[in-house]
């Protein structure tokens, strides 16, 4: 059963429609889009949703039009994620990164593991920040454990229970950090 939404990510979610009024969005991974959902109704100023799956792009579209907003301003890109944040040279001020634990997609080259390649994934998701921007990092794979040149190239704190809804803090089904640049002296 595709229900099309992550229960556990609630919290999440939320947090980026408190805080996405004027902003300019980003959301990797994006499923359904009901993170990207989430912040333009909280009045981002644009999202920018990207997922290799037509079917879901498709589902994000459908719940932008099922909530009034308009495809101008909230835009939907089929890609892969790491190609496309490769090539990418917008900015952007909040950023959701919640890969797949692993993937094999006809649609790449190359197998993606989220422990293997999350260091490069948050490299080029951070090159897409802006300077006071921030990014939430967010993965399912219990086992998981972050790269220590992550934490040794960016300001990294671990909000994993601020993200976690009260019916899942038993399970603890994801782990979320929110990254940010580094601030010069």
């Amino acid at each position: 059963l595709d229900t099309g939404l992550f229960l556990d990510h609630r919290p999440l979610r939320l947090r980026f429609a408190e805080r996405s009024r004027g902003r300019h969005f980003l959301n990797l991974f994006c499923y359904t889009g009901t993170a990207s959902i989430q912040a333009a109704l909280g009045g981002a100023h644009t999202t920018t949703s990207v997922d290799l799956s037509p079917t879901y792009l498709a589902w994000v579209r459908r719940n932008l039009a099922l909530n009034g907003l308009g495809e101008a301003s909230h835009r939907t890109i089929q890609a892969d994620c790491l190609t496309w944040l490769r090539d990418n040279t917008q900015q952007f001020d909040t950023i959701f990164l919640d890969p797949p634990s692993f993937s094999n997609s006809k649609r790449t080259a190359e197998d993606f593991d989220v422990q293997r390649d999350h260091p490069l994934l948050l490299d080029y998701s951070m090159r897409a920040l802006r300077p006071d921007g921030e990014l939430y990092f967010s993965n399912n794979l219990r086992r998981f454990k972050l790269a220590p040149e992550v934490t040794n190239r960016w300001t990294v704190e671990d909000i994993t229970d601020e993200t976690i809804d009260a019916d899942f803090t038993r399970s603890r089904p994801h782990r979320c950090w929110r990254l940010t640049h580094r601030r010069s002296a």
